[in-house]
């Protein structure tokens, strides 16, 4: 199985300090020990909202919004994705993320989605639909 596991923030944090090194380097302690397990598939960080876009469709019509957007309660702030055996096991990764110590009122959420296949989809996906995406994912999405 395949999950998503995505870091939020809010506005507020997005506007906080730069992570200490002490941060930078339990990161990466935990990113290593990801990869050594054989579970991290793929991970990074993201710009804050300040630098990002916002496509928005209605009525057929596109509109584009540029960043902050200060309606927004929380922001996805970096991702991993993972390949685990059970949910329970994406949910125990989760739980040994680096996060602020007792003591420290910073808040930090983790949100775990699994990554859906083409299998997944079942009889709403037809059949010849299926095979030309796993076509695509056997060639490679970009090159």
């Amino acid at each position: 199985m395949r999950y998503m596991m995505t870091i939020m923030s809010d506005p507020q944090s997005e506007k906080a300090a730069e992570p200490t090194p002490e941060v930078f380097e339990a990161m990466a302690a935990y990113n290593e020990a990801m990869i050594k397990a054989g579970v991290l598939l793929a991970g990074d960080g993201l710009a804050p909202s300040s630098e990002a876009t916002r496509v928005s469709f209605r009525n057929g019509r596109a509109t584009v919004t540029d960043g902050p957007f200060a309606e927004a309660k929380e922001f996805i702030a970096g991702y991993w994705v993972l390949q685990v055996s059970s949910h329970e096991e994406a949910i125990e990764w989760a739980k040994r993320c680096p996060h602020p110590s007792e003591g420290d009122d910073t808040g930090m959420n983790l949100v775990l989605r699994r990554i859906l296949g083409t299998d997944d989809f079942g009889d709403e996906m037809p059949e010849h639909l299926k095979e030309r995406e796993r076509e695509l994912r056997r060639e490679g999405y970009a090159h």
